[in-house]
């Protein structure tokens, strides 16, 4: 079995889906971080006889479980629990000094980072400034427990700047830490605009594809089993009268059959995924005389003039020229009526080849898009159009004001030789 080759696998593959895991449960991953350290504190001042503390580091670390998920909120919680610890040790006097600053304090920068990593614009701008006020809160608390005033404004200057280049440290890395995930958002959204792309320009490979094969699918069994009817339809008819016409016309049924054969057989080779295919040249401008003389072959009067400078044309060029001339000498022995004539004319005229096949017989009553006789005129007619189109010429079929059928085709050819290269699609094979 063969692994998608956009699934990655092995340790990289796990790393990955780790990753996404990860990304996609942060309460899950913050709980599992914070709520042990929470419950470690808690235990701490629990023995310390403070029930008081204990409760605010219980709420102030655990309360971190929802930093990512809902940071401005997580941020509310922990910077008011350290201001209570200003306020109550302030109103405390000197036998509160302890509550001043507690080791859960430490939660207002992971409060801040969070805030500044994934709040609003302006949750993250009002966190800085609350932090830094804190911070100087926190050096005017310290300063006063200092009975030198010379002492305290030391106290008060080096924990305000040490406070406040921390929460600055952190409130940058947390900016940081930002751009980095909208970086990374912004990558994930190209890379699948590129995937639905490539799946898109695969769908259009696909479809383009499809009717590459349709197109020649219908020129080779739709030509072959029209020559196949109309010489079993003479044969039967010649049977009784004259037993040598019935031969022959056996004949060129099964010779028929087989070059039918042939064709499938190397369309089927090209379409083989193992590459053992044997190529063979296609058909081409050069091969209209023959093309010619196998349907005059089996009882179609056709007529095969050619003028101007013959020039040599690229195979999927020459092959869409053939096809055409096929699929109009196929509708003339389709819809023409037994009595009917046909003439191929090939005009190498400056800078372009035009290919002409013209009858006279009741085809021209006959509905163009095939849906009055459910035959497929329609398809045939419609992949004229396209492989004329991948080389930048045109077909077009209809009525002859005189009477009969016409088909038109319009092929651009440099004087170079060169038909110009497919505008579209790919070549038929």
């Amino acid at each position: 079995m063969e692994r998608d080759p956009r699934r990655p696998g092995g340790v990289r593959g796990r790393v990955d889906a780790s990753e996404a895991w990860v990304r996609t449960h942060p309460v899950v991953v913050d709980a599992a971080l914070f709520c042990p350290l929470a419950l470690l504190l808690a235990a701490i001042f629990a023995s310390g006889a403070s029930p008081w503390q204990a409760l605010a580091a219980l709420l102030q670390v655990g309360v971190l479980a929802l930093r990512r998920a809902r940071p401005v909120v997580t941020a509310v919680v922990v910077d008011a629990v350290a201001a209570a610890h200003l306020l109550t040790g302030l109103a405390a006097g000197s036998s509160g000094e302890a509550l001043l600053v507690s080791p859960s304090d430490a939660a207002v920068l992971v409060a801040l980072y969070s805030v500044a990593a994934h709040g609003p614009r302006w949750a993250r701008y009002w966190g800085l400034v609350v932090a830094l006020a804190g911070a100087l809160g926190l050096g005017v608390a310290l300063g006063r427990a200092s009975g030198d005033v010379g002492e305290a404004l030391v106290v008060v200057v080096a924990v305000t700047v040490t406070a406040g280049v921390l929460a600055l440290l952190a409130w940058t890395l947390g900016q940081w830490r930002r751009t980095r995930l909208a970086h990374v958002r912004t990558l994930e959204e190209r890379a699948r605009g590129v995937e639905t792309e490539r799946e898109q320009l695969q769908a259009l490979a696909a479809a383009a594809e499809r009717a590459r094969i349709a197109r020649e699918m219908h020129d080779v069994v739709a030509h072959s089993l029209s020559v196949v009817i109309a010489q079993a339809d003479g044969g039967r008819y010649a049977a009784a009268a004259d037993p040598a016409a019935a031969v022959r016309a056996l004949e060129s049924v099964a010779a028929t059959g087989r070059a039918a054969l042939t064709d499938m057989r190397r369309l089927l080779g090209v379409l083989r995924e193992d590459g053992g295919a044997v190529f063979e040249p296609q058909p081409g401008v050069e091969d209209v005389p023959a093309l010619v003389a196998s349907v005059r072959a089996s009882g179609l009067p056709v007529a095969l003039v050619t003028t101007g400078e013959a020039r040599q044309l690229p195979a999927g060029a020459g092959l869409a020229v053939y096809r055409v001339v096929q699929e109009g000498l196929t509708n003339v022995l389709k819809h023409g009526g037994p009595s009917a004539r046909a003439t191929v004319r090939l005009h190498w005229g400056p800078g372009r080849l035009e290919a002409h096949v013209e009858d006279d017989g009741r085809g021209a009553s006959a509905t163009v898009d095939g849906e009055a006789r459910g035959d497929g005129v329609g398809r045939g007619l419609a992949g004229m159009a396209e492989r004329m189109a991948l080389y930048g010429g045109t077909a077009h079929a209809g009525p002859r004001s005189g009477g009969g059928f016409a088909v038109q085709a319009v092929l651009p050819v440099p004087s170079s030789g060169r038909s110009p290269a497919p505008t579209g699609g790919q070549p038929s094979v």
